[in-house]
């Protein structure tokens, strides 16, 4: 049974040395340095530190390849002592077993049967010898002749007696070392197990300085990424793109007829959104191009993983917008208003805001608050829902267009109090009061039309936008959605008319709910009880005092 056991444990083990051989990334045989030199851990992080001496710590990348870098080599020095450990302690004493112990068994055994044959071969010449000393003298063998085949065979008699019991001893031993070659295994995994954990700490090591680098890096993209998360990365209040846009269009947009509603240039847009991605936009390149802007802006929003209205606050939305009574549909729709997180706050209230500053320049720009309402509510409401999103949102555009035409019209009621557009002071924006701004890069909207137009030519190019590409922006009669309005042309002088549909309502707005936060936003203050009586700045058409009314 041993001798059969013999063969199976020599070829399992010399095979299991061959593939172990094999696993070794390292030059076998060698000491640590020469082994490390052709190592590809070796030779990956050393690619990686010169990748960094080229870009330089002054850029992530640099940084990331860096720190990989300097992890890699960390890696590459375990796994030479790894290898190290697995050759001494597993691959030479399963070489060793495969090569030497057991064909020295082997050899024992061959060298028994040539000892049995040679006594055999003894013993039958001694046979002989006494059958033919035997017939001719009928009596006992003697001689010297007979004694020496005698002490012959009795010599190879012993000699296989001795090398028996040597191969014996020998396979005994086998036997017994066998749990010792079973260790060898365990060895291996233990190994293994040591090698793991001790990279494994590496990595952990290193990944929370690589995360902290990525974190610490301020220029990622914004678009398409939550609001929440941009803010927080960015450290900001107001979404990048969203103030980048308004600041811009401030100072050369608002003149443009049929802004966010005309299609920019394609490649121009791309460019803008990457250029606003990496957080850097040269204004000047864009100043002649205000519908690239809106089209970002649009872009952001748009691409936002949730709306800046927010999916949870949706359907309160909708049943603010179904309310038939105006007094208590703009109730509705503040008390929403007062729903949004903080940040979603924050910037609806600077957008809305900026909204109503553009409608005050209508006459040229023709862009009144419900045409307004028309291009941007689909971007900054839309239901979470799977599903044809085309359809859904033709059904629905006649409800957003509800709820963000009067934001729009009363956003000194929803959203009361001054705003700085500009927050960060890289765009030279003006202050905004009321909506009542003095811009010296800007015509005022009481300018007669002629004279503003001779005002924006002067400051820049014509833009495309025309009249006609105004007029064919229709919506199917059956989605009940108005044709945009442009019959203020004929209507200019007579504010009075645009005046009764903005006034805002005369009710107080209610007190935020008691579970809601009370320092983000407040209602307006306490209005007398005789307030029609009273004029106030506050309720008239577009936040300007009764003596500044055309």
């Amino acid at each position: 049974q041993v001798e059969k056991r013999l063969e199976l444990v020599k070829q399992v083990s010399h095979s299991t040395h061959k593939k172990l051989t094999a696993c070794l990334q390292g030059q076998q045989g060698v000491d640590a340095d020469k082994r490390s030199k052709k190592l590809p851990l070796t030779t990956l992080a050393q690619c990686l530190m010169e990748g960094s001496a080229v870009l330089g710590d002054d850029s992530l990348l640099g940084k990331m390849l860096r720190l990989c870098g300097e992890a890699e080599d960390k890696l590459a020095q375990e796994l030479i002592h790894f290898e190290l450990q697995v050759e001494r302690d597993v691959i030479e004493p399963l070489f060793v077993l495969a090569e030497v112990e057991i064909p020295n068994i082997q050899k024992q055994r061959k060298h028994l049967a040539k000892l049995v044959l040679d006594m055999d071969s003894s013993r039958t010449r001694w046979q002989q010898s006494v059958k033919s000393s035997g017939l001719a003298s009928n009596l006992q063998p003697s001689g010297a002749k007979a004694d020496a085949l005698r002490e012959e065979m009795e010599e190879a008699a012993n000699r296989v007696e001795i090398c028996r019991d040597q191969l014996s001893a020998d396979m005994y031993n086998f036997v017994a070392k066998e749990v010792d070659y079973a260790n060898y295994f365990q060895t291996l995994i233990e190994v293994q197990a040591e090698y793991h954990r001790k990279s494994l700490a590496l990595l952990q090591n290193v990944l929370p300085q690589i995360k902290a680098q990525q974190e610490a890096w301020m220029e990622k993209p914004s678009f398409g990424k939550p609001l929440e998360e941009h803010l927080a990365v960015s450290g900001r209040e107001i979404a990048f793109p969203v103030e980048a846009c308004v600041t811009m269009l401030l100072e050369c947009g608002m003149q443009e007829e049929g802004l966010f509603r005309v299609a920019p240039s394609a490649s121009k847009l791309k460019k803008l959104k990457a250029a606003l991605d990496c957080c850097v936009v040269d204004v000047q390149e864009y100043s002649a191009d205000p519908h690239a802007i809106a089209g970002a802006l649009k872009s952001y929003l748009r691409e936002l993983p949730e709306p800046l209205m927010t999916f949870e606050l949706y359907e309160e939305w909708i049943q603010a917008s179904n309310i038939p009574e105006q007094e208590k549909r703009l109730q509705a729709l503040w008390s929403a208003c007062e729903k949004l997180p903080k940040a979603n706050y924050n910037n609806i209230r600077y957008l809305i805001k900026f909204l109503a500053k553009l409608t005050e320049y209508q006459d040229t720009n023709k862009m009144t608050p419900s045409n307004v309402a028309i291009v941007l509510g689909p971007n900054l409401l839309w239901p979470q829902a799977d599903g044809n999103m085309t359809e859904m949102m033709t059904t629905i555009s006649l409800q957003i267009v509800g709820i963000i035409e009067p934001l729009i019209q009363h956003a000194d009621w929803f959203f009361p109090g001054d705003i700085e557009f500009n927050v960060t002071g890289n765009y030279g924006s003006p202050m905004h009061i009321n909506h009542n701004a003095n811009y010296s890069s800007m015509p005022s909207p009481d300018m007669d039309h002629t004279d503003r137009r001779q005002h924006d030519q002067a400051r820049r190019p014509l833009s495309v936008a025309t009249d006609n590409m105004m007029l064919e922006f229709y919506k199917k009669d059956g989605m009940g959605v108005r044709v945009m309005d442009t019959s203020w042309v004929a209507r200019r002088g007579t504010s009075g008319v645009r005046k009764a549909s903005s006034t805002p309502p005369a009710t107080q707005p209610p007190a935020p709910p008691a579970d809601l936060p009370t320092t983000p936003h407040s209602p307006i203050p306490e209005q007398s009880p005789d307030i029609s009586a009273t004029p106030s700045p506050l309720l008239t058409s577009f936040g300007f005092p009764p003596g500044a009314e055309r």
